[in-house]
């Protein structure tokens, strides 16, 4: 395989957030076709996605690494900056420090304008945030986390109208999702959840209404002075957020399974 086929397939992958199977692209393609820059990339970009300690030291040496070779390579800089800015300062003072010479360094090769450059402030504008950007930014991923699993939920609902979806392709991430969901409501037992997720909306309100009520009747009743008993009514929406979130985490890893059996057969053609 070359270079820009084993790009094509981290690409692929990385999108899919298969970062493990990137990191396995990545070194074999580094293996096979020997140092390159955009391997080297997306290896370290492999690492640093994970959020995690220990992986953000592995994409430093690999960034580290790669810049040895390629001491210019654009790619190699912006990515390493992304993760010095990223980095806690009082944890990692040496990172907050390299960040200055790299800013300097991707100054003198990319031009204003250049999309490297809008890369760069756009990292900046992450890194210089404050506590109330951060918590906005947390809210606003929360929310887009909540309508995209409000959408499948409509797709969920749309489908058990209309019986099994019918087969679409492996690589569908959408259709996947869809079909790992009904696979984890299926069962008489899941009955309960599969009402909820089929009236969302309905299940919301009349959770909210039941638990205020609850919650009144105890403490008017003078059972408790105080109540959060009626919170139970919200369990049922709880567990089923949890199995759709289970079968989008399912439908992932089946499309990053399929992406890789299909690159599979198209190295052996090769």
């Amino acid at each position: 395989m070359t270079v820009d086929e084993y790009a094509r397939r981290c690409e692929e992958l990385f999108a899919l957030g298969g970062y493990a199977q990137v990191r396995e692209a990545a070194g074999q393609g580094l293996a096979e076709v020997g140092p390159d820059p955009v391997l080297q990339r997306w290896l370290g970009l492999a690492h640093a996605t994970e959020d995690d300690d220990d992986h953000d030291d592995e994409a430093e040496a690999v960034y580290q690494e790669g810049l040895r070779h390629w001491p210019d390579d654009l790619g190699l800089l912006v990515s390493y900056l992304e993760l010095c800015l990223r980095a806690d300062s009082w944890e990692h003072p040496k990172r907050e420090k390299r960040a200055q010479s790299l800013k300097q360094r991707i100054a003198e090769l990319a031009p204003p304008g250049s999309p490297e450059a809008q890369q760069i402030e756009a990292a900046m504008g992450w890194a210089d945030r404050g506590y109330w950007e951060d918590a906005r930014a947390k809210a606003d991923g929360a929310r887009a986390e909540r309508a995209a699993l409000a959408s499948l939920s409509t797709d969920i609902g749309r489908a058990m109208s209309h019986g099994a979806p019918a087969a679409a392709h492996p690589e569908d991430l959408r259709a996947a999702e869809v079909a790992a969901a009904l696979e984890v409501l299926s069962g008489p037992w899941n009955a309960p959840l599969r009402l909820v997720q089929r009236y969302r909306v309905a299940s919301y309100v009349a959770a909210f209404v039941l638990s205020f009520l609850t919650n009144k009747v105890l403490v008017g009743s003078g059972t408790v002075s105080f109540s959060l008993w009626g919170w139970l009514w919200y369990l049922p929406l709880l567990l089923a957020e949890g199995k759709l979130k289970h079968a989008r985490q399912l439908a992932r890893e089946r499309a990053v399974a399929a992406v890789e059996a299909r690159h599979a057969v198209e190295s052996g053609r090769a």
